[in-house]
């Protein structure tokens, strides 16, 4: 019997990707219990990512404690997956804006932490890390980390030192060949789902520094340090990444984990997709249902429902996309593989409220897909 996937993503904060999984689940249930569903949570790299993994593909998670935003000890955790040899890190679990709370300081935190999960992660046998970037506190271009995974920057005086968003522009010499040689043999990926610079308008510190605590002179010191960071690099590796669609992910993050580590950076959706096998789980599906939050012109260029229907397209597998919101131009979604779209926002109210009902709606919604479902292959019968 053929089954129904479900791989949505999350409505951003009114439903987990998990949770909408469930709701769907339980309402085709209702329609077609015999039917198999499969559910795969989709992480976006941000907070959850790692519980979204862990629940597509089963594994454990790995509770230690490392450094937090500030240097400070904090308890942190990443996931291993059930083949014992991929790690899933999410950099907010210690570089997280929640860990700031209103001491939002992009010029002095730290990205520290997350060099010490890859390390732990490394020496716990993985040979394969996941790097999920999104709700960083950090503007550091990924140094902290760097610094935590060997490699050393010193200043004008030739003293070692951590750098921070703040004190980019003190590196004068950076040493590369200290990198921990375990990280040879391990595979890294990173998961960036936008496609800003390193610096500039469109940069790390110009985009997002404000939601970060940075004012407008402290956007431009973080910027130029970005900069300086940019040409350290280059003068001591060659490399010239700064470019690089995603290089201005968390603070940079997405430019140092390149530079430093040589991660490729991908898109979110595709890490899931070849981390769950779903071409292999695509061969005898139905149809699968997707969605996300709003579906607009930013979701053609490749985030989750766009990404998934790429695959189903190839597959001859019609992928149905329920979501809160349609926007305008979205026509070109049905080209790239979209086979329907739906909206469950059922009557007309703000946001704030519309976000009280979501769940209600999304099981109505997906009810009434279901009926009408049937009622096709019920004509097709007769």
């Amino acid at each position: 019997m053929k089954k129904i996937i479900l791989i949505p993503d999350s409505f951003k904060g009114t439903m987990s990707s998990a949770e909408i999984c469930e709701i769907m689940k339980k309402s085709i249930e209702k329609f077609r219990p015999e039917t198999p569903v499969v559910s795969i949570p989709v992480a976006d790299g941000g907070e959850g990512s790692v519980e979204a993994f862990l629940a597509a593909c089963g594994g454990q998670k790995k509770n230690i404690r490392v450094k937090g935003p500030f240097f400070e000890d904090v308890p942190s955790f990443y996931g291993i997956l059930n083949d014992k040899k991929t790690a899933v890190i999410e950099m907010a679990a210690c570089a997280g804006l929640p860990l700031v709370g209103d001491a939002l300081a992009p010029e002095k935190t730290t990205t520290y932490g997350v060099g010490q999960l890859i390390i732990d992660a490394v020496n716990s046998g993985c040979s394969k890390i996941i790097m999920g970037l999104g709700g960083s506190a950090t503007n550091d271009g990924g140094c902290g980390a760097a610094a935590a995974l060997g490699v050393k920057f010193f200043d004008k005086d030739n003293k070692e030192f951590v750098p921070t968003g703040g004190s980019l522009q003190d590196i004068c010499k950076i040493d590369m060949s200290s990198l921990a040689p375990e990280l040879k043999k391990c595979s890294i990926v990173t998961m960036c789902d936008i496609d800003n610079p390193l610096y500039g308008e469109n940069g790390a510190a110009y985009v997002f520094g404000p939601q970060k605590g940075a004012d407008p002179d402290a956007v431009k010191r973080l910027d130029k340090g970005l900069r300086h960071l940019a040409q350290i690099v280059q003068s001591a590796s060659g490399a010239d990444a700064a470019l690089t669609p995603g290089a201005g992910a968390a603070g940079g993050m997405g430019y140092g984990m390149n530079v430093f580590l040589k991660s490729k950076l991908q898109m979110g959706i595709e890490t899931v997709l070849d981390t769950v096998n779903f071409d292999s789980i695509l061969k005898d599906a139905e149809c699968v249902f997707s969605g996300e939050g709003k579906i607009d012109t930013q979701s053609l260029r490749g985030k989750v429902v766009i990404g998934i229907a790429k695959r189903t397209k190839k597959a001859d597998v019609p992928l149905i996309a329920v979501v809160g919101d349609i926007g305008d131009d979205i026509e070109e979604a049905y080209t790239k593989g979209v086979s329907a779209i739906f909206s469950t926002n059922r009557v007309a109210v703000d946001y704030s409220k519309a976000k009280l009902r979501a769940k209600k709606d999304m099981a109505l919604t997906m009810e009434n897909i279901m009926r009408f479902s049937d009622c096709v292959l019920q004509m097709r019968k007769k």
